[in-house]
C-alpha cells in the first residue's frame, strides 16, 4: 500500500508542555487570554480582560502575528 507524503516547508519544533508555557507567563504579562482543551476535547477559555470587543481584539493581533510568522518562513 503506498502513502502519499506531504512535506510542509518551514522550520518545525516539538510542542511545548502546557504547564512550562503557563508557568513562564506568570508575572510577565499584563493582560491574558487562555485558549485550550481539556484532556477530553472540551474547549476552555478564560481571560483576564472583562471587555469582549477588546480580547478580540486580542486574539486579532495575536492571529495576525502568527501569520507573520508563517510568511516570514516562506
Amino acid at each position: 500500500m503506498s502513502e502519499d507524503l506531504i512535506i510542509v516547508p518551514g522550520a518545525t519544533c516539538p510542542d511545548i508542555p502546557v504547564d512550562k508555557v503557563l508557568q513562564t507567563a506568570i508575572g510577565k504579562l499584563n493582560e491574558v487570554v487562555v485558549i485550550g482543551t481539556y484532556k477530553d476535547g472540551r474547549e476552555y477559555f478564560a481571560s483576564s480582560v472583562a471587555d469582549g470587543p477588546n480580547v478580540n481584539w486580542m486574539l486579532d493581533r495575536a492571529k495576525k502575528a502568527l501569520i507573520e510568522i508563517i510568511d516570514e518562513d516562506q
